[in-house]
């Protein structure tokens, strides 16, 4: 097999397979038939008998244990931060940074995530997966040894980049390490427990900003790290596809790459990053350079769909993936989906330990009430999809529930007592835990073999870039609605400043007034709704958008 071919060999799918294919895609939400090699029952036809050298044993449970252990370092990491943050916005003095921490990691992650599929394709599956791992590990480091806050979020956007191809390419090596019929299992549970990272990640933080200090929330992935390096590096891990010549490959990397492509796409998510991150705050929003922020992001993401469409099925997000309703519907879905997942985890620590004056280990304690019910309804989910073969019922619902639950987080205050934030905590994470693996499970339907790494990377893409972006909004609400309700409590500019700068916890040394120490925790609570407005509103647009993930019987198609 060719690995640059993108369609020639489809023409080898059996007749009764692809008209069987076609019957089923005619399924689609009301579409019209899509190609036969658009469906997921093309791995099962066409898949190649001698693909042999599967892992099994010891060997098989080192790769899987070490890639799943990777991504839960990742997801760890983006979670992590947020019950240290406050603590880190004490030391570097630098609160208006706190959406950069977040979404500078998110960014440089989302940026480079299509880029990981065409990598994958072209480059060995172990060292293209290591090479990235390394680079997070050195992210992690500088993040740990930060001595401002600039060089913090210089850590966070390395570790970002280096966590770029960790989900896809575990995804991809399971694939590769086991035969079809062993791949829903393993990677059910690689997902599962990998996503133990996004729970886990307040709770440890809070013990390490508490008991340590807040850098081992970063330096705790370098030993652990080690340990993920000796499961891959001296294990065999079989190729899914045939490989070019990697010299070759690296004599024409802007073309197999689509480099010019990479650097289309990157440059207008940054440019409207930062336009979203300055605005309102060191920038008026009608300033020259917001206005200009947005208007270069609007016109190179132009240039970029006119070159994305000229190098068709060789650009660097080929069109007919975007074309593709399900893909483009999943890739909304993972967007609200995952923007409402990390919402919550820095939203609410620090509600938490600003509002409650929680210490960071007592905020992690208090958002573990959302932990069970997510992680119940994840494997609930993707039993009741295999048991019904549908993935649109769970994705409306979780939806709707997100939606309802984030709307409830905005009546939170001073006084609400404990029922209240563990209640709606337990319903939003049975919103969360439903919905995270349905755009995955929908994309499966319609990929083939050769085109699953390239959509999976456009639907991580979405849900890392819309994280991104939400994040950023919400910090600039957020901050926006703070100094307008402290400018209601204190008498100048001045001590609005100084409240803001001493950080999300301190400020109760520099208010000493008891009465406007209670103004103040109020004006604290009414901004940190504003977030939880958005959530609610990317909650309502999923329910819309996964209408459209396909009434297809996901029994009957590849999974992964």
């Amino acid at each position: 097999m060719n690995v640059f071919a993108t369609s020639n060999h489809y023409d080898d799918v059996p007749a009764t397979a692809e008209i069987e294919l076609q019957t089923r895609n005619a399924q689609v939400g009301g579409q019209p038939p899509e190609p036969a090699w658009d469906s997921g029952l093309y791995d099962a036809a066409i898949e190649p008998s001698e693909h042999h050298g599967h892992l099994t044993g010891i060997k098989l449970v080192a790769v899987v244990a070490a890639t799943t252990m990777a991504v839960f370092l990742t997801m760890l990491d983006s979670s992590i931060v947020a019950t240290a943050i406050p603590r880190i916005t004490d030391e570097f003095h630098a609160i208006d940074d706190i959406g950069w921490y977040a979404s500078g990691y998110q960014l440089s992650s989302a940026v480079f995530q299509p880029l990981t599929g065409k990598i994958y394709s072209r480059f060995s599956l172990k060292w293209s997966f290591l090479a990235f791992f390394i680079i997070f590990e050195i992210g992690s480091a500088v993040c740990g040894a930060a001595r401002s806050s600039h060089m913090f979020i210089v850590g966070r956007c390395v570790a970002g980049l280096g966590s770029a191809a960790l989900l896809n390419g575990t995804l991809t090596i399971v694939a590769a390490a086991v035969p079809l019929e062993r791949r829903p299992s393993l990677t059910g549970a690689a997902m599962g427990l990998s996503q133990l990272g996004i729970a886990v990640g307040p709770v440890l933080g809070g013990v390490f900003t508490s008991f340590a200090s807040w850098r081992w929330c970063f330096y705790i992935n370098l030993p652990v790290g080690a340990l993920v390096f000796l499961g891959l590096a001296f294990t065999r891990i079989p190729e899914q596809i045939e490989k070019g010549n990697g010299m070759d490959v690296l004599k024409n990397l802007h073309r197999e790459l689509d480099i010019r492509g990479f650097f289309l796409l990157a440059s207008p998510a940054i440019m409207l990053l930062a336009a979203l991150q300055l605005g309102g705050d060191e920038y008026a929003w009608n300033s020259p350079t917001i206005i200009g922020l947005f208007t270069r992001a609007g016109v190179v993401f132009l240039v970029w769909l006119a070159w994305d469409w000229y190098c068709g099925d060789d650009a660097l997000v080929p069109f007919f993936l975007m074309r593709n309703t399900v893909i483009a519907a999943g890739s909304l879905v993972q967007w609200c989906t995952m923007s409402s997942v990390f919402v919550a985890s820095y939203f609410l620590p620090l509600y938490f330990q600003a509002v409650k004056d929680a210490t960071p280990v007592m905020s992690g304690v208090y958002v573990l009430a959302s932990i069970g019910t997510q992680l119940l309804s994840a494997v609930s989910s993707g039993v009741l999809v295999e048991k019904t073969g549908y993935v649109i019922p769970y994705a409306v619902v979780s939806g709707a529930v997100s939606a309802v639950s984030n709307g409830l987080y905005s009546t939170l205050s001073p006084s609400s007592p404990v029922s209240h934030w563990v209640g709606f905590q337990i319903l939003n994470g049975f919103g969360r835990g439903l919905g995270l693996q349905m755009p995955l499970l929908a994309a499966q339907t319609v990929l083939s073999p050769a085109d699953l790494s390239l959509g999976l990377a456009m639907l991580v893409f979405s849900g890392m870039l819309g994280t991104s972006i939400t994040l950023a909004v919400a910090d600039t609400m957020f901050g926006q609605k703070l100094r307008s309700e402290l400018a209601k409590v204190v008498s100048n500019q001045t001590e609005v400043g100084r409240i803001i700068q001493a950080g999300a916890t301190d400020f109760r040394r520099v208010v000493k007034d008891p009465a406007k120490l209670s103004d103040v925790l109020e004006a604290y609570a009414n901004s940190i709704k504003q977030p939880w407005y958005l959530a609610a509103g990317l909650g309502a647009l999923s329910v819309f958008s996964s209408l459209f993930l396909g009434w297809i019987d996901v029994r009957g198609s590849q999974i992964m």
